[in-house]
Order: structure tokens, then sequence, then C-alpha cells
């Protein structure tokens, strides 16, 4: 892994630079680059754009880890009320979760509690939930936490972290299953090489494994469905050529952007016909989000630093 993308995502955690950071008021303008806002208003007033060009979204109530259980109720008394807003927005948009927030690292049966409640009103509501994923920790406690859902609910899916080793046997375990909703991503986390794969091009062809896993006839007849998370053109064509290689048409899976980055491309993508759903992030917790995201590319981190100094 690239030396400043790990040193920016160690920073994602360093709470010191977070709390100065979070006070200039630029940095908060730049944040608006990649998170929608700090309010579900200003980040349903996104979704509605996204919309309005075509685009599907879901939405990300900002925020991991919390420390205490009134926090992780709070978190999913949230997402009940951007649920609600939704529905009553008539907006095309289902929202995306953090088991961390909803208190993985406190108790599980409050967590499954509170995924549940945002689960079950996703329901009533005819809409969806994507439990994310997050770094190695938490990876086996995520896909437990999933399967326990699956027993009871049809409307949540997972997302999926190619370079980790293990994925490509989760994502046969889960098709076999019959749950194999996914959103495949490539991983934002900065993980050992004893469990990650480390060299680009090698978690490019892991994540082209893994969208073939789902688009293949057999990964399609147990209900498989892939969620093709990536702004690298590579991963997106291989998908396009696979799927029309096999009369797969292009309502049958999707692409997701992060909100903010390659909107040209976004842009493109639906004009081509295919649904392209947008990470809309939002909240007063979006430091480490950001940070991520400066990792991702090092464009935009020149972008932010010349924006800081005035250039």
């Amino acid at each position: 892994m690239d030396p400043m993308r790990s040193a920016l995502i160690a920073l994602s955690h360093n709470r010191a630079l977070q709390e100065l950071i979070v006070r200039v008021a630029l940095s908060r303008r730049m944040a608006r680059r990649f998170v929608a806002g700090e309010t579900l208003a200003e980040a349903l007033a996104a979704v509605k754009g996204l919309n309005s060009r075509g685009m599907v979204a879901t939405l990300d109530h900002l925020g991991e880890n919390v420390t205490a259980a009134a926090e992780a109720i709070a978190a999913a008394d949230e997402y009940l009320a951007a649920l609600d807003a939704l529905y009553l927005a008539q907006a095309n948009c289902n929202v995306s979760v953090k088991l961390t927030q909803m208190g993985l690292d406190l108790d599980d049966d409050l967590c499954h509690d509170n995924v549940r409640r945002i689960v079950h009103r996703a329901a009533e509501l005819g809409n969806f939930v994507r439990i994310d994923m997050e770094g190695s920790p938490h990876t086996a406690a995520t896909i437990a936490h999933y399967r326990r859902l699956r027993r009871e609910f049809s409307n949540v899916g997972i997302a999926i972290q190619s370079y980790l080793h293990r994925s490509r046997a989760d994502v046969e375990a889960l098709i076999a299953e019959g749950i194999g909703h996914f959103r495949l991503c490539k991983g934002a986390y900065d993980e050992p090489a004893a469990i990650a794969y480390r060299e680009r091009p090698i978690v490019t062809q892991a994540l082209n494994e893994l969208v073939r896993l789902c688009l293949a006839p057999a990964g399609r007849a147990r209900g498989a469905y892939a969620a093709i998370a990536s702004h690298d053109e590579e991963v997106i064509n291989y998908a396009r050529t696979f799927a029309y290689q096999h009369d797969i048409a292009p309502t049958a899976y999707e692409f997701q952007m992060l909100y903010g980055i390659r909107r040209e491309l976004q842009a493109e993508l639906v004009r081509r016909g295919y649904q392209v759903r947008i990470y809309v992030p939002y909240g007063g917790h979006w430091y480490p989000y950001f940070m991520r995201r400066l990792a991702e590319r090092p464009a935009n981190l020149l972008f932010f630093l010349r924006a800081l100094v005035g250039d």
C-alpha cells in the first residue's frame, strides 16, 4: 500500500487533528465535495438532485465506533427518521449502516436490536438497508449479524471488500445460502498483508472475480446480486463486458460510486442505460470519512492543501 495512503488512513483516527480540522471553515467547505452536508435536510436535497439526473442513492449517516449505548440508540433513531423522510420525499434512495455505529463494540444484542429496528422500518416502507463493511477486526461479526438478519428479512444486503483474502470464500458461502446481495468494493482500510492483498492489480483482479461469481449463471440462479462499487474503469468495463457476453440486462446489477467522485463517469454510465447508485454521506462526524477519501487519490489531497493555503 502507498505510504501516503497509509499515513492518511492513520490520521483518520487522530482525534487531535480531527478537532483542529473540523474547526477550520475552509475544511468544512472542502469536505462538502465528498459529504452532502451535516443535516438530514441537506442530504435529502442532494439525493433529490441525484434522482433528477437519473441516479439513485444510498444514504449514510456518518459515524462509527460509538462508546455508549445511548449513542448507538440515537444513531439508529436518526436512520428511522431518514427512512421516514425519504418515504415522504418519494426519494429513490436506500440507507447504509455501520455496525460499530449501532453498538457492535459494546454488545451484540444491542447492535442487533438497533439494526433490526432500521431493517424492520425499511421493510414497512418498501425500502432496503445495506450493511457496510468496516475494518478486518469486525468482518466476521458483520457477516454473522447479516446472516442473523436475513433469517427474518429479505430487504438487507452486505458490503464485501475484495482485498481481504477471505472474501471469495465469504461470497461463495453467502451465494450458496441464497443470501448473496452484495456491494462489492476494493476496501478502504489499511490491512496487513497477512489478511489482505496490498497490490492494486491483485485487488482489482480479486474484485473482478467476485463480480464474475455474482453475474455467472450459477450465481444468478441462487439470487446473487452485484452492486459494483468502484470508480476504476477497468473494473467497470470488466463487469459491462461480462454482462454483455452473458446476455445480462443492465438492470440485473448496478454500479455504485461515492458522492463527489468521478461525477462525469457517473453521468456517462447513466446515459448508457446503467443504474448508478451514489453513496451519499452526511452528518457532523465527517472527518474520518473525509480523510479516507483523501487517501484514495493523491489529487484529492493536493486539491485540499492548495485550498487551505489559498493557492
